[in-house]
């Protein structure tokens, strides 16, 4: 088209009920999926992976739940009997007890950390090399190499914790045998693993706060402690919600500190002593695959997706569900300690 063929500014070109002129050598517009079928084949290897590895396992878990399956053999249809026992299964709840301790024992110390380091990087002048070196050493060393050093560290006999202790003469712990200190024990290398990645999220919540309002805290009269527990943990709440309902379902999922303090022994028996640091998931994998028992295994991992879902949404009531945004006003309701 030349420039004598562009229109004038102002007038509009006739488009509508305009047919297309056939292309100079005869041939017909190929129809829709012909025309995109290039553009469909370079995104369907996603969708493809996604359906193979996200939707197919999804499904196939819902339907080994309602059967009894050894891993080898032909499947056999057993109804509601997986749930059922999943019930009265006393080793069962016994591990839903101990994943909630030592997920309250993780996640409390593991937020206020966080926050605490993400307050120290955004205000101190000083320090700023360790506090950098506390967040970032968790994330480039392995969970199972860290474990198992950290493991030595809480061994019973020849451990670095033991050995301060005696060296005070406080006594010993049995951090790998009592069933509460091996409950701290997980809970103490779950916060190591995660605080500093939590702090990254805090921090960069408190560098959205503007830097007028802890300058009208300052002017105001207000110290370190007051403006940490006035100005800054209220306005993040938000992000502390974020935190706690990853960590809620991190927490609920625990898995390789447990089975990498406490392996497997001789009689497939997982989580230590008396089954007394055997998390949800490590129960599951205990009843798939060590005992080939997939049904009932499928059917514990939908029992975790349930707790999941609760207290997800009990953590979404207790932390941030009362600043909901009231329609057409905007304004929030419910009670918000920032005010």
């Amino acid at each position: 088209m030349g420039l004598a063929d562009v229109p004038a500014r102002g007038k509009t070109v006739e488009r509508r009920g305009r047919t297309a002129e056939p292309p100079p050598d005869g041939s017909r517009p190929l129809p829709g999926w012909r025309r995109y079928w290039p553009m469909y084949t370079a995104v369907s290897p996603f969708f493809i992976l996604f359906a193979v590895f996200g939707v197919f396992p999804v499904g196939f878990s819902v339907y080994l739940s309602f059967m009894s399956w050894d891993g080898i053999g032909e499947t056999r249809s057993v109804g509601w009997d997986n749930f059922a026992y999943l019930v009265t299964d006393s080793d069962f709840w016994q591990s839903i007890g101990n994943t909630l301790i030592i997920w309250i024992l993780s996640t409390v110390p593991m937020v206020f950390l966080a926050l605490v380091i993400a307050y120290a990087l955004h205000t101190t002048v000083r320090f700023k090399a360790f506090y950098r070196v506390a967040y970032f050493v968790p994330n480039i060393t392995s969970i199972v190499a860290m474990t198992l050093v950290l493991g030595s560290v809480f061994s019973d006999s020849s451990g670095l914790l033991n050995s301060a202790l005696r060296a005070i003469s406080s006594g010993e712990v049995g951090w790998l045998s009592d069933p509460w200190a091996m409950k701290v024990s997980v809970a103490a290398i779950t916060v190591w693993r995660w605080v500093g990645y939590n702090a990254i999220i805090c921090l960069a919540g408190l560098q959205a706060i503007s830097s007028d309002v802890f300058e009208a805290a300052k002017v105001d009269g207000a110290d370190d402690r007051q403006t940490f527990f006035r100005i800054t943990v209220p306005m993040l709440r938000p992000v502390i919600l974020f935190v706690a309902v990853t960590s809620t379902i991190g927490g609920l999922q625990l898995f390789t500190e447990p089975q990498v303090l406490f392996p497997v022994d001789d009689n497939g028996n997982v989580g230590g002593p008396g089954g007394e640091a055997t998390t949800i998931v490590l129960y599951l994998y205990q009843q798939a695959f060590v005992f080939n028992r997939f049904g009932y295994g499928a059917a514990v991992g939908w029992a975790l997706f349930l707790l999941i879902a609760v207290f997800s949404v009990i953590n979404w009531r207790l932390i941030g569900g009362g600043d909901e945004d009231v329609p057409g006003t905007g304004k929030r309701k419910g009670k918000s300690s920032a005010r």
